[in-house]
């Protein structure tokens, strides 16, 4: 008895293409995000939230790498390329994890947005979940259909991360505009003429 439903190459292929329509979406976005007033002016290199964005869109990249190459492999090469494709995206999504998970307890990394802490812990259990399923139901030697829920599991939470990371700019935008403007310095002559009278 199968547990997991033998997956066909059209539905592979259409899996692709939809991860590749969100990464050629998000590369755009992050284009015009580096391009905006916004970016400048937050100061992107010196900034800890700034440094956890450029992590996330990072994770965000791999994440949405992995079911639109490994599912190409699936229906293009030999099923051990497929394996080696997985395992190599899996161990990239796991490193930009710890990363991300690294940055945002770093004092400023995400503070101001709870999107991002609640979605870094959702995500970094469903990256184990990503990296276990295909073992845990095909055994040491998956077949296509053992790797899509962990496709489409990856393709999920780089879409819920995308939109973490716009809310996270949102946030961002939102406690700066609160933020109280610092007092004007009293003049040196206004105090002068008091001293005077």
């Amino acid at each position: 008895m199968t547990t997991v439903r033998a997956v066909t190459d059209g539905f592979l292929l259409a899996l692709a293409s939809i991860a590749a329509t969100l990464l050629g979406a998000f590369i755009l976005a992050v284009f015009f995000y580096l391009n905006s007033a916004l970016h400048r002016a937050r100061g992107a290199a010196g900034r800890a939230h700034d440094r956890y964005i450029r992590a996330g869109v990072r994770w965000v990249l791999i994440a949405y790498s992995l079911p639109l190459i490994v599912a190409l492999a699936l229906v293009g090469a030999e099923p051990v390329w497929a394996a080696v494709s997985f395992l190599v995206f899996a161990t990239a999504l796991v490193v930009a994890t710890v990363d991300t998970s690294r940055r945002i307890v770093q004092k400023g990394a995400a503070r101001r947005s709870l999107a991002l802490a609640a979605n870094e812990i959702l995500t970094s259990l469903a990256v184990v979940a990503v990296v276990a399923l295909p073992w845990i139901l095909g055994g040491w030697i998956p077949a296509s259909s053992d790797f899509a829920p962990s496709l489409l599991l990856a393709l999920a939470i780089g879409f819920t991360s995308t939109a973490a990371v716009i809310m996270s700019v949102f946030d961002a935008d939102e406690m700066s505009a609160h933020a109280p403007e610092p007092a004007a310095p009293l003049r040196r002559s206004a105090t002068r003429l008091r001293r005077r009278s």
